[in-house]
């Protein structure tokens, strides 16, 4: 068992900055732009005592545990502590999505026989030809990730592609990625807060974000940090998390789920889209396309490999991923990683982490089922000429 943690030590601990937290949580080498690791071992190397502190004060965002009994000043607080939230998430679950998913933290339609990455890039392809991205252009991709969109849309486009994270855990991962692949003279990835763009008035013929905005505290200040940050006459695209209007906001049933994508994807508090389209507008935006890509009659559904329909799958790796990503697959691994943590092998902490995408992958599930929620609502909005 995990001895006690002095208080005054935690507090310390979370007064660092997050280059010291992903040092501790990732090992000495996590920036090392050449190193080639495992995800096993690096689970393992890590400051084992911190990374069970950090998945415990994650769960304190969410430490009232009937949703229904929530308040809005609870879900104020967490949203107002957005930030931390989500830096903790990823810093967290980072190695897991890459194990399970790669190097792109997203959905996608899926068509016959179509192998997994292939329609991955499909729908980073389908963003940037519906925002009309040029080779001449500058654009900003809004939370990055470990630069899997980035990379692949710098290719499709011939555009420089500069990646936005407040993460210096993937931001490390992106520019190795970049380097590996060939693509460190077209893209580049700096460190800042998407509510507070380190960025200049005017600056980008175009932006995009994946299913990354969700975190922001509010759609309106992301929104229009993205307006600001953009020329006149500049292109917005999104894929946006968001409830539908099949969600009731009374219903426990629904309530459950959304506590389970906000609690397993480090998402302080789900809007509708009725919200997102209204931020749009109010910041400034002219909608030219807004619909939701997940409310589709397609035969394959977006979230086949969650639910283990090994028949769809198309390719070697496509296999691994139903696999992993199936309700079975995702208890091997957390027992998996339970039992290298009694022994020892990795950080305490490590299966929970697991246990706690297990719930968002439940939950997501669960709500594309119901309808009420997408993970790809998607939309192009321009900013005036003038």
């Amino acid at each position: 068992m995990l001895p006690p943690v002095d208080a005054s030590v935690l507090i310390d601990r979370c007064n660092q900055d997050d280059l010291t937290l992903s040092k501790a949580l990732h090992g000495p080498s996590w920036n090392d732009v050449q190193n080639q690791t495992s995800f096993l071992s690096k689970l393992n190397k890590k400051d084992k005592e911190y990374q069970a502190a950090v998945v415990n004060d994650y769960l304190e965002n969410w430490k009232e545990a009937k949703p229904e009994n929530e308040t809005e000043q609870d879900r104020e607080q967490r949203a107002c502590a957005y930030k931390a939230v989500a830096n903790s998430f990823y810093d967290l679950a980072t190695d897991f999505y890459e194990y399970a998913w790669g190097t792109s933290f997203h959905f996608c339609r899926f068509r016959p026989r179509e192998p997994f990455h292939q329609a991955i890039a499909r729908h980073e392809h389908y963003l940037a030809a519906n925002m009309g991205v040029r080779r001449s252009w500058k654009v900003l991709d809004i939370g990055c990730g470990v630069g899997g969109p980035a990379r692949e849309i710098g290719y499709f486009t011939g555009a420089h592609i500069t990646g936005l994270n407040n993460n210096d855990y993937q931001i490390a991962r992106a520019k190795r990625y970049a380097v590996t692949f060939g693509l460190a003279a077209k893209s580049d990835f700096i460190k800042g807060d998407f509510m507070n763009m380190p960025i200049e008035n005017n600056s980008f013929d175009g932006c995009y974000a994946i299913e990354a905005t969700v975190h922001a505290s509010s759609l309106e200040g992301v929104y229009g940090e993205a307006f600001r940050i953009l020329k006149p006459g500049g292109v917005f695209g999104c894929y946006e998390w968001l409830m539908t209007d099949k969600y009731d906001p009374i219903n426990p049933e629904h309530l459950r789920i959304v506590r389970g994508l906000e609690v397993g994807n480090g998402i302080a508090k789900m809007v509708t889209v009725k919200d997102c389209l209204k931020a749009l507008e109010t910041v400034g935006f002219k909608i030219e396309i807004a619909k939701d890509m997940g409310a589709t009659d397609d035969k394959i559904k977006w979230y086949y490999p969650l639910e283990g329909d090994i028949r769809q799958a198309n390719a070697f790796w496509d296999y691994l991923v139903v696999l992993r990503t199936t309700t079975a697959g995702r208890s091997v691994t957390t027992y998996m990683v339970k039992m290298l943590e009694s022994l020892g092998l990795v950080a305490p902490g490590s299966a929970k982490v697991s246990s706690i995408l297990q719930t968002a992958a439940d939950s997501v599930l669960e709500g594309a089922r119901l309808g009420i929620f997408t993970p790809m609502y998607f939309f192009v909005a321009k900013k005036p000429e003038v």
